[in-house]
């Protein structure tokens, strides 16, 4: 097989790259290789929707089956890239199976963070990434009471959310003194434990998992100092560890993911990599090149690569945004609070309405607004224009947009 285009990945990245190709105007052969039984589907309601029961699967799917066929894009479902070529313009699968290209896109994404500790190889013992994942899990909660959540993240805290809901004792398990301690300030964290602890669910904050306990399947998490939770399923929600292993066997650039330039395009020869695993420089970023692990990062990175293959390149520029469902709390952010040297609060969170804003030198940074949309409109314009305001004048303005004047 070959194709003019071979994308690695069936998730958003993937998915959005093969329509912009189209919508480019692009009419050579297009591959979507994914190592998932499935055709592109979304992956955020995984631990919200998903894993509640609210939403089926196929509600789930990116676009219905005939879209792809009608565009002449091949989806090679069941096809893992173990090998990439670049010399050759080819790629392995895990069966042996050779694919030629003439451009490649890696969006292969990341596989979950495993627990090193004893234990972590249990029955009952899960993370959520995948549709299988989620499968898996929901398939034991019909004998499931105690849940461990480990990592205090948003995958974590929404999974929590949701099995509180379903009724199921929760403990929450964070190594940081606090949640949410790698994305967000003190305030919005003391505001979601808050919220979780009255939805029933225990939290416990700057405690170390030494091992899981049990024989065949995990029945307690152990903690640092002997202390040993009782549990019937344990949820490990740490993070993502880039799946990039063959461009790296390949030569590619790159110490977190692989390095892009501002077409996507990574150090071997017509090798485009998006979305989670690429490592691009952010002018909303602190530090020089980052990764972002988010949907809207998926589509922009994929938008700019399939403009390059097609011809009409656009350098690589957006906001980051992000969102979490917890509850009935709906948490929208816009812009990276990295580096930020002050935080404004917007409202009243004992109101379960307000947002945080992050300056930096006295640019508005970021936003985090929980149940507070009209804020996150308006906040993305001044993340956006690096506004130039006081504290006082943002917790005090009726309308963010009156700070563009």
């Amino acid at each position: 097989m070959k194709y003019d285009v071979l994308i690695v990945g069936a998730g958003h990245a993937g998915a959005q790259a093969a329509i912009a190709l189209r919508q480019a105007k692009f009419s050579g052969t297009i591959a979507v290789a994914g190592d998932e039984p499935e055709l592109p589907y979304e992956r955020p309601p995984l631990s919200k929707d998903y894993l509640a029961g609210d939403k089926l699967f196929e509600r789930l799917l990116i676009r219905p089956p005939a879209f792809w066929a009608e565009r002449g894009i091949a989806m090679l479902t069941g096809h893992r890239i173990v090998e990439v070529r670049p010399d050759a313009h080819q790629a392995v699968t895990s069966d042996g199976e050779v694919i030629g290209y003439g451009h490649l896109i890696w969006a292969a994404g990341g596989a979950p963070r495993r627990l090193s500790c004893a234990g972590h190889d249990l029955a009952g013992v899960h993370a959520i990434r995948t549709r299988a994942d989620v499968d898996a899990l929901t398939g034991e909660l019909a004998t499931t009471t105690r849940v461990a959540v480990i990592g205090g993240g948003y995958i974590g805290l929404e999974a929590a959310a949701v099995l509180a809901r379903l009724g199921k004792q929760v403990t929450v398990f964070e190594a940081q003194n606090r949640v949410l301690a790698r994305v967000a300030a003190a305030p919005l964290s003391r505001f979601y434990e808050a919220e979780h602890r009255a939805h029933g669910v225990e939290v416990r904050l700057g405690v170390q998992v030494d091992r899981l306990e049990g024989t065949t399947r995990v029945t307690g998490v152990a903690l640092h100092g002997g202390e040993v939770m009782p549990c019937d399923m344990a949820i490990v929600g740490i993070g993502i560890v880039p799946a990039v292993e063959p461009l790296r066997a390949a030569g590619a650039e790159g110490e977190n993911g692989v390095d892009v330039d501002e077409h996507c395009l990574t150090s071997l020869p017509d090798v485009f990599a998006i979305g989670d695993c690429a490592a691009h420089r952010n002018a909303f970023a602190e530090h020089a090149r980052i990764r972002l692990e988010s949907v809207q990062n998926a589509n922009d990175m994929a938008n700019t690569a399939a403009k390059a293959i097609a011809g009409e390149p656009v350098p690589y520029h957006a906001v980051p945004w992000f969102w979490s469902n917890q509850y009935d709390l709906r948490l929208q952010t816009v812009g990276l609070s990295t580096g930020h040297d002050e935080t404004v609060v917007r409202g009243d969170p004992a109101a379960r309405s307000f947002s945080l804003v992050y300056l930096r030198e006295g640019r508005v940074i970021a936003l985090d607004c929980v149940n507070a949309t009209k804020d996150y409109a308006q906040g993305r314009a001044l993340v956006s224009a690096g506004t130039v305001a006081g504290g006082e004048a943002i917790a005090g303005v009726a309308a963010l947009k009156d700070l563009l004047a």
